[in-house]
């Protein structure tokens, strides 16, 4: 694993300012330059942080630096705000004490963006799951909501923080966060409807009108252009590096994360327009009879737009704008507000309504974050509040943003002090308190309750009597004229009545970061943050779901007379709460350092960075931290990094690790005045002495690394030399088992040829042998073959002869039985001779004649209608009568193999022979089809579940018709159902049952004599099938279809009567109540023509059937 360089390795410039040697201010100035310029934006103070904004993205936040920063001592590595955060979260898991982090500074130093480093920091070292992750992306989900409604563009910083947040982490005993609440503080309201040059609103008005969609636009009433509304300041509308578009979707993304429901993202976005209509509400004059000046508005298009969108009737706000009413005991004043009125009266309106919605916002937040678990958790808080602000123009708001630095300041002045000695008391080392300056004094005189410039503030709002602010800064100059850090024109401590820097208007503060000059003017106003009482009760009467939750003091039923708290007293009281609650935590400090005006990397304005060194006090920090020891760090590793100075110690230290520095020390001869052996710690009170040990420490790596690569350079050559004998061993070895083998395969070859011509020898001997033998045998079979040849030869020859002479002795005979027959023969013939010879020749016909007919007997095929010709004329009966027999035995042979179900069908196909034979032009063509019945496989088929649950007997006939339409002659698709029962007709479609006939109340079927598959279903009159009349259908199986209808109709029919067929080429349709003649006439054949129907009349519908080919 790669070493990792530390806090004294490989340093750019000094990493600790309480190592810098010579200390002075330019030193330490030079040292930040330096590292400034080499991209080193962090550097320590002992435990103190020092930021420089480097106003660019650097590569030192990725996941690998959290994972080289994780668990690592604070001086272990480099200087960063990661270590500052680990040795935090450590502190709080390990130790169990509660942390604060506190980031301070001037306006655009950079302390938003160091706070979300830490809580990134802090989410990605901690534990993980579901609910873990879920909480974090919450806790880091919240900082893009509250920068969007709490951030804006100023002069020294695009992202300014114009409110003050404070968030309390909590976490578990693991370390794993369980939530958190934010405090926000004191948002600066004012901007709402007023910024200074080259300074922006709030970044929530400008990413709204430039990221939402247009349908969102025309629903909050608003136009994309920001010259439209008066609220917004033109001339830095749009900010290079900001893009307003990608940062609203960020926005509503963070809402939905953080836990915001839909409609109540939409009741924020409407009241953010709301406000920005309210801007562009407009006032003018009038008079009235009594001479007093009233306003009205100009135009009320903004004002009726603003209505809708909070849900107020126009007529009570426009009244609230134009009336006060002014409540005392049981009286009620109501007075006309004058144009002036009229616009404070909106601006204050538009002030508190933001200021409001932000404080819900946050209140929100800490709702969705907040811990769900009531047990006691760890906190680690973060303060990120707004820096110290030196404006052209500083009013009230400045006024208590610094008074808040002071605070912030005095605390860490406090702290760190204290930490240092309590330090130095746990390790037991002797301790002589240092001066430093303490700012007490500048908060005691804006804070003091009974001559603090707040007090006095607060005093002057509340007494009766006219009450300005000049009034205001009367009272000043005569109670703070001799304190030594307020100046005005009439106090002691302004060098001269006519000095032109210090104006009537304005008074001046000592603070510790410099003197500010705040003018007094508004001061009261805003201390007061008065809205009239009817621009409340106006909004409780809202629609507005939210409305009624941000201005609870409208409700009428809750009046309360007594004077709200001021907005100072609220803020002094927010500050005290959190001093108290910072002083009860480890505080861990950030301090952030702009190093120019220009927000511009590169460039280090020196003269600007002494400025903030100077008011921040980190050369004071420095000197606190140095007036004792200048370097401390424990024994462990201290004698981990020294040991090698020492023989005793090095390599390998046996003993307590303080046993061993202090052997070291002794070893080393360090004069004992230089350092102190603390209980857990060594104290290094000189920078040179720590910086003399590191010299030596590196001339001592240098010889040990001399050292190493001798002892490396003789292994490897050792090894190198063992490798090459190694490899002679195997490449000898391998060698003469390669020359072994070559003198083995020459042997082996040479045997192979030895054997080869012996057993080559022997084979051809045998070979000799063997034909030898077999020409010995051959010779014997031949002289036995040549004698047995004559041996039979005179045998045949000696047979023949006994043959011949046999033969001639038979024949012989024979003609002698032949005289005596014939003798005899001759005595009879004359009597019987005829007779017999009849009998014999037709015995003899006989039998040729059925021995013939055996051999050209026909087929088996019953239809086979050949039969062989009769010889002679005699035979024609007997001829006639074989054909027939031939014929009905071999009609039984066929039927004899027919099945059930095949024999129906021939019944069927005879039937339909019966019926339509020299009938109907279409019957040939049917005799060659099978019926097949179920031509929609309807019991199978899924598309006609439905029709076949629907028909209760079996189905012995589907089929695809035409239903014709009487009225056009056109067809309609119908499937036919046929059972033992009933007809049924259904929409192909959709399966529906459209009708069903019994087959009792059919009476007869009428079809053409022509080549058509028309046929009309005729049904009894009076029948409840006969509603609708007669049925006239098309069909490509018309002959099976009749068929199976005639032979069912005759099985169902009651009497037993036949189905009656009517084959005419013109027949009688009922429909309902008429009667139509349809006719079918033979048309011309044309090429695709087919059977067409025609509608003549009412009363006749005519059918071409195309001519047969």
């Amino acid at each position: 694993m790669e070493a990792k360089t530390s806090l004294l390795d490989n340093m750019i410039g000094v990493g600790d300012m309480v190592l810098l040697e010579p200390l002075s201010e330019d030193s330490f100035l030079e040292n930040l330059r330096k590292r400034f310029d080499h991209n080193e934006i962090y550097t320590y103070i002992g435990s103190v942080v020092i930021s420089m904004n480097p106003y660019r993205s650097l590569p030192i936040y990725s996941p690998e630096k959290v994972e080289e920063y994780r668990n690592r001592n604070f001086y272990e590595l480099s200087p960063h705000i990661y270590a500052l955060a680990d040795e935090a979260y450590r502190s709080l898991r390990d130790q169990d004490k509660d942390q604060c982090i506190l980031i301070t500074g001037e306006s655009g130093a950079g302390k938003t963006e160091a706070s979300k480093l830490v809580m990134s920091y802090v989410a990605a070292v901690c534990g993980k799951g579901q609910e873990v992750n879920k909480v974090k992306e919450q806790l880091l989900q919240s900082n893009p909501v509250l920068e969007a409604f709490g951030n804006a563009k100023t002069v020294r910083n695009d992202n300014s923080s114009r409110f003050g947040k404070y968030m309390d982490i909590e976490f578990d005993f693991k370390g794993d966060p369980l939530g958190g609440v934010i405090s926000n503080y004191l948002l600066e309201k004012s901007r709402v409807v007023k910024q200074p040059r080259g300074e922006r609103n709030f970044h929530i008005f400008y990413q709204l009108l430039s990221g939402a969609s247009d349908d969102t636009l025309e629903k909050l009433k608003l136009d994309r252009d920001f010259s439209k509304y008066n609220y917004l300041s033109l001339d830095s509308a749009v900010v290079n590096g900001l893009d307003d578009a990608t940062s609203f979707r960020t926005v509503k993304n963070a809402m939905q994360i953080v836990g915001f429901m839909e409609n109540e993202v939409q009741s924020v976005l409407e009241l953010v327009a709301a406000v920005l209509k309210l801007g562009n509400i407009e006032f003018k004059p009038e008079s009235r009879c009594n001479g007093t000046d009233e306003s009205r508005v100009k135009d009320k298009n903004d004002l009726k737009e603003m209505c809708e969108l909070l849900g107020i009737e126009q007529a009570v706000l426009e009244r609230a704008f134009s009336y006060r009413t002014v409540e005392a005991k049981l009286e009620k004043v109501s007075t006309t507000l004058n144009v002036a009125q009229a616009y404070y009266a909106r601006d204050a309106l538009a002030k508190n309504l933001y200021s409001r919605l932000f404080s819900w916002l946050v209140t929100r937040i800490n709702e969705s974050i907040k811990a769900q678990t009531k047990t006691r958790h760890k906190v680690m808080g973060v303060l990120d509040i707004y820096g110290f602000e030196i404006f052209e123009d500083n009013s009230f708001e400045q006024f208590i943003i610094n008074y808040c630095n002071e605070k912030l300041q005095q605390i860490f002045i406090e702290l760190t002090l204290r930490e240092e000695q309590e330090e130095y008391v746990r390790e037991g080392i002797e301790w002589t308190n240092i001066e430093y300056f303490n700012n007490a004094i500048i908060c005691d005189l804006i804070e003091n309750n009974q001559n603090g410039i707040m007090a006095m503030l607060d005093e002057e709002c509340l007494r009766p009597g006219t009450v300005t602010d000049e009034t205001f800064l009367d009272k000043l100059n005569t109670v703070c004229a001799e304190h030594q850090h307020f100046e005005s024109r009439l106090s002691k401590n302004s060098k001269f009545l006519n000095d032109h820097s210090l104006p009537h208007s304005c008074f001046r503060i000592q603070h510790y970061a410099g003197k500010v000059l705040y003018c007094v003017e508004g001061f009261v106003d805003k201390n007061n943050d008065l809205l009239y009482r009817d621009l409340s009760q106006a909004m409780y009467k809202a629609n507005h779901s939210l409305i009624k939750q941000l201005f609870p003091e409208g409700n009428p039923a809750k009046v309360n007379l007594k004077r709200p708290p001021t907005a100072g007293s609220q803020f002094k009281a927010s500050v005290g709460t959190l001093m108290r609650n910072l002083q009860t935590k480890n505080p861990n400090y950030i301090r952030c350092i702009k190093p120019n005006d220009k927000k511009a990397p590169h460039i280090f304005t020196e003269s600007l960075v002494c400025h903030q060194v100077r008011y921040l006090g980190l050369m004071e920090n420095v000197r606190v931290r140095r007036a004792g020891y200048a370097f401390r760090q424990a024994y462990e590793p201290c004698l981990e990094r020294y040991k090698m100075l020492c023989k005793r110690t090095w390599p390998h230290w046996r003993g307590p690790a303080r046993a061993g520095v202090e052997v070291l020390m002794t070893d080393l001869q360090v004069p004992s005045d230089e350092f102190s052996y603390g209980r857990s710690k060594i104290f290094i009170r000189n920078p040179r002495t720590l910086f003399s040990l590191e010299e030596r420490r590196r001339q001592c790596l240098q010889d040990l690394a001399t050292l190493i690569q001798k002892i490396y350079r003789g292994w490897k050559c050792r090894t190198h030399f063992l490798l090459l004998k190694k490899s002679q061993i195997v490449v000898a070895a391998w060698y003469r088992r390669y020359a072994q083998q070559k003198k083995y395969q020459r042997i082996k070859s040479a045997t192979t040829v030895v054997q080869s011509y012996t057993r080559g020898w022997q084979a051809r001997k045998l070979l000799r042998e063997l034909k030898h033998h077999k020409r010995c045998e051959e010779a014997v079979t031949t002289i036995a073959a040549y004698w047995h040849g004559t041996q039979a030869r005179r045998e045949l020859r000696r047979l023949k002869e006994e043959a011949r002479r046999k033969h001639a002795v038979a024949v012989i005979w024979a003609c002698w039985q032949g005289l005596k027959v014939r003798r005899e023969y001759r005595k009879f013939f004359r009597a019987n001779a005829g007779k017999k010879i009849y009998n014999f020749t037709i015995q003899r016909i006989m039998q040729k004649y059925f021995l013939g007919l055996k051999k050209t007997l026909p087929s088996m095929s019953p239809v086979d209608k050949n039969w062989p010709a009769r010889p002679y004329h005699f035979l024609d009966t007997a001829h006639t009568e074989l054909s027939t027999i031939f014929h009905l035995w071999r009609c039984k042979k066929y039927r004899s193999q027919f099945t059930k179900e095949k024999k129906a069908v021939y019944e069927e196909k005879l039937e339909a022979s019966e019926l339509f034979k020299d009938k109907k032009s279409l019957y040939p063509s049917s005799v060659s089809q099978p019926f097949k019945g179920d031509y929609l496989e309807i019991s199978k088929n899924p598309k006609y579940q439905k029709l076949n649950s629907c028909v209760e007997e079996k189905v012995l006939l589907a089929d695809v018709v035409n239903k014709i339409n009487r009225a056009n002659g056109k067809g309609a698709t119908r499937i036919l159902l046929l059972t033992k029962k009933n007809v049924v007709l259904a929409d192909q479609k959709t399966g529906q049952v459209k009708a069903s006939v019994a087959l009792p109340d059919l009476t007869s079927v009428s079809v053409s004599t022509q080549n058509d598959g028309f046929f009309a279903l005729k049904l009894k009159e009076g029948s409840a099938s006969a509603v609708k009349g007669d049925f006239l259908l098309s069909s490509e199986h018309l002959i099976e279809t009749i068929t199976k209808l005639h032979h069912i109709g005759s099985t169902a029919s009651d009497d037993g009567e036949q189905l009656n067929i009517d084959i005419s080429d013109e027949f009688l349709v009922q429909f309902k109540q008429d009667k139509v003649c349809v006719k079918f006439i033979q048309g011309a054949q044309k090429n695709g023509s087919s059977v067409s129907c025609k509608r003549k009349n009412n009363r006749l519908l005519e059918v071409s059937v195309p001519a047969s080919a």
